[in-house]
């Protein structure tokens, strides 16, 4: 059993690593950071959504700005869009669930905005239609994926994409990079 976990954390620790080792990725995440400083810098917020793991993600990313991450600070407005399950499930009842986050941006989102969306396949189709739909608003759209970045590498402005094809892994380094942001955000404003 030990070997097995040992293999596991190994396997967490090759992507990170495989992260490190990319340039282009890290300046993109450090455009993403520098982009999401200004847009709350500017009275904007930061949207999130996500589906299943991803939601938690999304969800729990949010919570860092809008609560804090290490200091005791102003709130962020940042948003998990998936929260409210009323409006969830009434909206995939009645329109389906491909529209659930396309109305919320359509409803919320405004010029200046940023709108995060992780999807471990880039192929999440409630995730793509709300990219789609922010673009229409001036909304800048960021995908958080894996290795190909699926549709979402047709609709996002930046794309965060994980060297990696294995869920588990992909899904950890998104709160990973999650948290870089979130801290080098914090920073940012109000240090």
């Amino acid at each position: 059993m030990q070997a097995q976990i040992t293999d596991i954390l190994q396997r967490s620790i090759a992507t990170k690593q495989a992260i490190i080792s990319d340039s282009t990725l890290l300046d993109t995440i450090a455009k993403v950071t520098e982009l999401t400083t200004s847009c709350f810098n500017a009275g904007g917020k930061v949207l999130f959504c996500g589906n299943g793991g991803s939601a938690a993600d999304a969800q729990h990313l949010a919570a860092e700005f809008s609560g804090r991450f290490y200091s005791d600070r102003d709130p962020l407005f940042s948003e998990a869009l998936h929260v409210n399950t009323s409006y969830l499930t009434a909206v995939a009842n009645d329109y389906g669930y491909e529209h659930v986050y396309s109305r919320l941006i359509k409803a919320k989102g405004v010029k200046g905005d940023i709108l995060i969306g992780l999807s471990t396949s880039g192929n999440s189709e409630n995730i793509v239609r709300a990219f789609q739909q922010a673009k229409t608003q001036g909304v800048l759209c960021i995908g958080m994926t894996g290795q190909s970045g699926g549709e979402m590498n047709d609709c996002s402005d930046y794309m965060i994409k994980i060297p990696s094809n294995d869920t588990p892994r992909i899904q950890e380094c998104h709160i990973t990079i999650g948290h870089i942001i979130c801290e080098l955000v914090e920073k940012n404003i109000f240090s």
